[in-house]
């Protein structure tokens, strides 16, 4: 009944969508195995994409020859560009999602690309011989032969999912977990451990009142994620999301639930997202604070259903609805369901190679959640990088390995192999050593040769980048020959409390100074402007920043190739660590327990970042 297959992809999340097209479009026979066709690429908690670092990890995806960057614009029913106060290397793009039209276009993508095949069951068993795996076995007896496996599970394995005093199986709400893969695994002496994650509840929107809540309108140039000339909303058609927030009345009626609530008594073993945390952690960690913010954000274009960011929660849910009543806005809100906990197995990625291949079997994969990693794009990523590895070892070929200095996905997997995790793992800039050089604006100038070269970026991706860095360099050539008069941007220096000219200078130089962007040179200099032509604005955008960052960029190149030389760093043995106000307050916490022996060795402790490592060599140099 089933051929022999190049990859198996076990599970249709983010992960499982990216590892079966990334497969499938380097020429690999294909197998998506999920337990339900109704719910591929299913967004289980918030409808949105991107933030911060993730949204570059999206375009990183996309560079490559993803799928994950275009089925969000497709789907997008908000834009905003995030830390647009900071610098280039913050900048985040994100979007608001319509929830079943991200489902429908990821399996529309997936059914127009040759090679995948389908199959709708549990699996519950694989296939192993001499540490080699050889396929799966299904919950309804059947043995799928394939010559890698990839596994993306979700929080389906051994899934309970707790509100309140209940508890029930399942690996999302309405829907059966997953069972027999983990004690298989253990059997192989893979070492396995619980997590938990939670969402909140979906509100009916009629019953909300906006007039009490604060506007989030959408950017006034939606820029997308892909670099492909996906059509994308106008900024006029953008829906509006609100922000509101609790109060001491809603925390003291969150408190009432505690004595009922599964993580305070204990019935939750596995850590929660440290930076997501449910709404009951928050008042209990943070009791200080007299109100958190809420974001309130519809589902999609034709639907009512409102996702209330910032609560998720897993108490009993009369208290869930008495304390939301009490939210401004909230006065007569009706639900659609409540907010749960879900509690799963996880298998510490430091089980894995840098390929995402495990250890102990070859050709079996692991990518998302099953590693420790906690949302849509951390997942997604890794899936990618699975599924492009699974294709390569089917045809024999040498792994695809991206570096901390390529990409923020280089950034995550070093993290979990080096590192590993005992708390879901989440992407921030800070993560990123070389944030300067990993920017979302020029993922494409960094990956799509690379995903060209592997046979996953298409001919239209490599003529479009190719195109651009052509176009870039002209810019920045015509800005660094073209002479700027005296008079001719008096207006704009007097503006942003500059000197006059006193002689002529390079329009490339001009644009070192603070406050002075490109655009706005062109608008005051018309010669200009017939100079550099009909650049786009992301092209503008591009020269100005390699410009004006060129130093930073620089910097951060050669930092590339010193930090290698921590190994042989070596920490005292009784360093004060609380000196270190500069650090977060976790890496404090994890060096206190370690005390690592060199800078390397503090560098792959979990919850230290690259920035905490450099500041710790800076005191350490003193």
């Amino acid at each position: 009944m089933f051929p022999e297959y190049d990859v198996i992809v076990v599970g249709a999340g983010h992960a499982g969508c990216e590892a079966a097209a990334a497969a499938a479009n380097m020429g690999s026979k294909v197998l998506l195995v999920t337990m339900n066709m109704q719910t591929i690429a299913q967004m289980s908690c918030n409808p949105a994409m991107g933030g911060i670092a993730k949204g570059q990890i999206v375009r990183e995806i996309d560079a490559l020859g993803g799928y994950s960057g275009i089925v969000s614009d497709r789907s997008m029913i908000q834009f905003r560009m995030l830390n647009k106060s900071k610098g280039p290397g913050m900048w985040s793009p994100r979007s608001q999602n319509d929830r079943m039209l991200f489902a429908s276009t990821w399996r529309e993508m997936l059914e127009n690309t040759p090679n995948v095949d389908f199959w709708q069951d549990m699996v519950s068993g694989l296939i192993v011989s001499r540490g080699t795996i050889k396929g799966i076995v299904t919950g309804m007896g059947q043995e799928i032969r394939g010559k890698c496996v990839v596994l993306t599970n979700g929080t389906f394995l051994n899934g309970v999912i707790h509100i309140g005093e209940k508890q029930f199986g399942g690996g999302r709400i309405g829907e059966k977990g997953a069972t027999g893969i983990t004690e298989q695994l253990v059997e192989y002496g893979f070492e396995s451990a619980r997590l938990k994650t939670g969402t909140p509840p979906r509100i009916d929107g009629r019953s909300l009142d906006y007039s009490k809540m604060e506007i989030q309108n959408g950017d006034d140039e939606v820029v997308g994620f892909s670099y492909l000339p996906v059509k994308k909303i106008l900024p006029a058609e953008q829906r509006c999301c609100w922000i509101t927030y609790t109060s001491p009345e809603v925390h003291e009626i969150l408190k009432t639930g505690f004595e009922q609530s599964p993580m305070y008594q204990g019935r939750i073993k596995g850590s929660g997202p440290r930076y997501c945390p449910s709404i009951e952690d928050k008042i209990s960690r943070f009791a200080e604070r007299e109100r958190h913010q809420l974001f309130v954000e519809p589902e999609g274009w034709s639907t009512v259903e409102i996702y209330v960011n910032g609560f998720s929660t897993s108490l009993p849910e009369d208290v869930q609805y008495k304390a939301l009543k009490m939210v401004p806005g909230f006065e007569n809100c009706k639900f659609f369901r409540p907010g749960y906990a879900i509690e799963y197995d996880y298998f510490p990625p430091t089980q894995l190679k840098f390929t995402l291949e495990t250890k102990l079997i070859s050709n079996l994969f692991f990518a998302g959640q099953i590693n420790g990693t906690t949302g849509y794009e951390e997942a997604a990523c890794q899936g990618l990088m699975a599924g492009i590895n699974a294709s390569r070892n089917a045809k024999e070929q040498e792994p695809l390995i991206l570096e901390r200095s390529d990409a923020y996905i280089g950034v995550l997997i070093d993290d979990l192999i080096n590192k590993g995790t005992d708390e879901p793992y989440r992407m921030f800039t800070s993560r990123a050593e070389y944030r300067t050089l990993l920017r979302q604006d020029n993922a494409d100038l960094r990956l799509t040769e690379l995903g060209y070269k592997i046979g996953l970026a298409t001919e239209e991706r490599m003529a479009l980048m190719s195109a651009k860095k052509n176009r870039v360099a002209d810019v920045i050539k015509t800005l660094a020959d073209f002479p700027v008069e005296k008079d001719m941007a008096h207006q704009l220096l007097h503006d942003n409390s500059f000197a006059p000219l006193t002689e002529r200078m390079k329009a490339a130089k001009l644009l070192l100074r603070p406050g002075i962007g490109l655009k706005d040179l062109i608008a005051v200099i018309p010669t200009l402007k017939e100079k550099i032509g009909d650049a786009d604005d992301l092209v503008l955008e591009q020269a100005e920043i390699q410009i004006k960052y060129d130093v930073y960029i620089e910097k951060e190149q050669e930092l590339v190739q010193k930090m290698s030389a921590l190994e042989g760093l070596t920490i005292p043995e009784n360093f004060n660590y609380e000196k270190l106000s500069a650090i977060s307050s976790e890496a404090r916490q994890k060096l206190n327990k370690i005390k690592p022996r060199t800078l390397g060795q503090a560098s792959r402790i979990s919850g230290v970042n690259p920035s905490d490592v450099q500041i710790l060599m800076v005191f350490m140099g003193r």
